[in-house]
C-alpha cells in the first residue's frame, strides 16, 4: 500500500520550513500558489507526470529558473491539491488529461458544490 502522497506542513501564512527539518528520501517540498503561498512536502516522482511538467512550465514563465528554497507552483492550491488527490488514488483520468482539462474540470465540479449569489 501506498504512503501518503502529501503531507501538508506548512500553508497560508508560514513563513518557512524549519531549518532542521529534512525531506524524506525521494520527496521534494514545493511552494504552491499565487499570493497566499502553501507549502507541501510530496512524493518527487510525482513531478515527472505530465500535468506536473505542465505546471512547473507555467511557473518557470512566471518566475524563471531562478529562486531559493522549495520549487514555486503557480496554480490555485485547492487546484494543486486536486491533482494530488487525482495522482494519489490511481485516479486513471489524471493520465489521459491536459492541463486545461484538468483546470476546466476542477472548476467545473467545484461550481455545482459553490452556494449561489443572491
Amino acid at each position: 500500500m501506498r504512503s501518503s502522497i502529501v503531507k501538508k506542513l506548512l500553508c497560508c501564512g508560514a513563513k518557512s520550513f524549519p531549518s532542521d527539518d529534512a525531506v524524506p528520501e525521494g520527496h521534494v517540498r514545493v511552494n504552491v500558489g499565487k499570493d497566499i503561498v502553501c507549502k507541501f512536502e510530496m512524493e518527487a516522482n510525482y513531478l515527472n507526470h505530465p500535468l506536473f511538467e505542465n505546471l512547473l512550465r507555467l511557473s518557470e514563465e512566471e518566475f524563471g529558473y531562478s529562486y531559493d528554497g522549495a520549487l514555486r507552483i503557480v496554480c490555485d492550491i485547492d487546484l494543486f491539491q486536486y491533482l494530488l488527490h487525482l495522482l494519489k488514488t490511481s485516479n486513471p483520468s489524471a493520465h489521459y488529461m491536459e492541463l486545461p482539462d484538468l483546470i476546466s474540470k476542477f472548476y467545473s465540479s467545484n461550481a455545482t458544490h459553490l452556494p449561489a449569489d443572491k
